[in-house]
């Protein structure tokens, strides 16, 4: 039996880790090709090694990118069991490549948010090469143990820590704009503070209207149609101010009758959202109307109607994302590709399809091969999911940035979606309190009887066992108080233990929660000693 055991875990041990070499050997060979395409399409050009270096280490930054990043968008939906884990893993990558190519621009910031001042390096390509080659390995390699750790983390600020470290190491701490960083701070309060409102509320919101209602079906005919409506209207909106924010000029030149701006107004966005909103929501109407007839008055039932808006809600998440994230990746590749070619160093660089398509197919390739332990994790290992709440996520990744967007204030789309996971357990605890606190007075009152009881059993067999002239009653009471006795302390054990785990009911789990926030708060100072020491480790050995 012992031997059997023992074969069938080496078998699962040798399945397990042939998975994880195939995985290895995709993810190589994808960087290789990029190493030896880059180098082989700028031979001929000056420093044309530390391109072909760079690539790589774009590649990597894109794979990480798409291995801890993506989870955020994708995540909900597999955890409430709206998308199966390989469905998930191909919309995601369909819609974050489609995203980066279509919408991903020509032109990228090659240092994201300004975090340092490109005129310090007072035009001297070497160091300015050195320094984003360190903070692109940096980043890619905080993400990669953040992967590993199952800390969904911020990508944005893993690169602004690489080059905020890099920066100092090439040109001191002058180099850095304390402004911005101050922001970038502020924002690891703001967005998952924003995030977790904005899902709290819209979960409120689904309960009142349709959950807490006796025909749960009715209420979901007239409701469910203005939830999606309103999806609809965030996610049009969010995807105009933020992924067609690059094309937008192209538009603009086709629908002339649309104001000549360089990027779309909050205003022609809302109006594009509320065009949509109104066709989603008659849509949906007759939609929920046929097929409230095949479900159940239940919550169950109602869940099933926000199936299909979190598929869609996953797939143009996952396209901003691509539109917006991929200059995580390709930012400091376009700008080391410029400084390459031109000999200079530029605030902004253009970006060659093949750097484009290192990012797109980077994050793509990421996400299918070790995207789906921090799927996992987003979905399930920080509160239970289910449509209602995983819609309420979606909700608030697209209303926040909005929201953020307009008042200026600097959010991170990793800290927005996990706040929101948060908004929704903590809610949920909420709610639940008064019903924990009735099955707590239970328990205690019951193991108080109880309690009173096993003392009454106790004070009898002492009396008993006192009583010098005993007859055939009293020692057949003796006998039966003892198994009372024993009967009774079992009961308090089982009490103790009921009244023990109702105290401990928590939808959220709080050691997830400690992780995710430690990691977060660590991301850029890790990110950026790591870029200075590599930015050293560079400049050695090449002087």
């Amino acid at each position: 039996m012992e031997i059997n055991t023992v074969k069938k875990l080496q078998k699962e041990a040798l399945k397990s880790s042939g998975v994880d070499f195939m995985r290895l050997g995709f993810a190589l060979f994808f960087m290789v090709a990029v190493l030896v395409y880059s180098f082989l399409s700028s031979g001929g050009i000056p420093n044309n090694i530390f391109l072909a270096i760079a690539a790589l280490f774009g590649a990597y930054m894109a794979m990480n990118i798409g291995a801890n990043d993506v989870a955020n968008n994708v995540g909900p939906a597999v955890g409430s069991k709206a998308l199966t884990m390989g469905g998930a893993i191909v919309i995601a990558a369909i819609f974050e490549a489609g995203g980066a190519f279509i919408a991903g621009g020509d032109v990228v910031k090659t240092i994201k948010n300004g975090i340092i001042d490109i005129n310090a390096f007072g035009g001297n390509v070497d160091p300015f090469i050195w320094a984003m080659m360190a903070a692109l390995l940096a980043a890619a390699l905080w993400l990669n143990f953040a992967t590993a750790m199952k800390a969904p983390v911020s990508t944005t600020h893993s690169i602004v820590g690489g080059v905020m470290g890099a920066g100092i190491a090439a040109a001191g701490f002058s180099i850095v704009a304390w402004g911005t960083m101050g922001s970038i701070v502020a924002s690891w309060i703001i967005s998952p503070l924003l995030g977790g409102i904005i899902a709290a509320a819209f979960l409120f919101a689904i309960k009142k209207t349709m959950v807490y209602r006796a025909d749960k079906i009715a209420a979901a005919k007239i409701w469910v149609p203005v939830f999606v409506a309103i999806m609809s209207w965030a996610f049009v909106t969010y995807l105009t101010l933020k992924g067609l924010k690059n094309l937008w000029p192209s538009i603009v030149d086709v629908l002339v009758f649309l104001p000549d701006e360089k990027k779309p107004s909050f205003i022609v966005a809302a109006i594009f959202g509320l065009i949509v909103a109104g066709v989603v929501y008659f849509f949906v109407k007759k939609t929920v109307a046929l097929r409230a007839i095949q479900i159940e008055n239940s919550r169950e039932g109602v869940n099933l109607l926000f199936t299909v808006p979190l598929i869609f809600a996953a797939a143009l998440l996952s396209f901003a994302h691509g539109a917006n994230d991929v200059a995580n990746a390709i930012g400091p590749l376009a700008a080391i590709n410029d400084a390459v070619l031109t000999g200079g160093v530029s605030g902004k660089a253009g970006i060659p399809f093949w750097v484009m398509a290192v990012g797109a197919l980077g994050i793509a390739l990421g996400l299918a091969l070790y995207g789906p332990k921090l799927i996992k994790t987003v979905g399930g290992e920080i509160t239970e999911l289910d449509q209602m709440r995983a819609f309420s996520v979606a909700m608030a990744a697209s209303i926040t940035v909005i929201i953020a967007s307009q008042l200026g204030l600097p959010v991170s789309s990793t800290h927005i979606a996990i706040g929101g996971i948060f908004g929704v357990g903590f809610l949920r605890e909420y709610l639940d309190a008064k019903d924990v606190k009735e099955v707590v007075v239970h328990e205690q009152l019951t193991l108080h009887d109880e309690k009173r009881v096993l003392k009454a059993y106790k004070n009898e067999l002492k009396t008993l066992e006192a009583k010098e002239e005993k007859n055939k009653e009293d020692y057949m009471r003796i006998v039966e108080l003892y198994k009372m006795i024993d009967l009774e302390e079992e009961v308090i054990k089982d009490a103790k233990k009921q009244l023990k785990s109702a105290e401990k009911v928590k939808y959220v789990k709080r050691d997830a929660v400690k992780k995710i926030v430690a990691a977060w708060i660590i991301t850029v100072p890790a990110a950026a000693l790591l870029a200075a020491l590599i930015f050293f480790m560079i400049k050695g050995i090449v002087l």
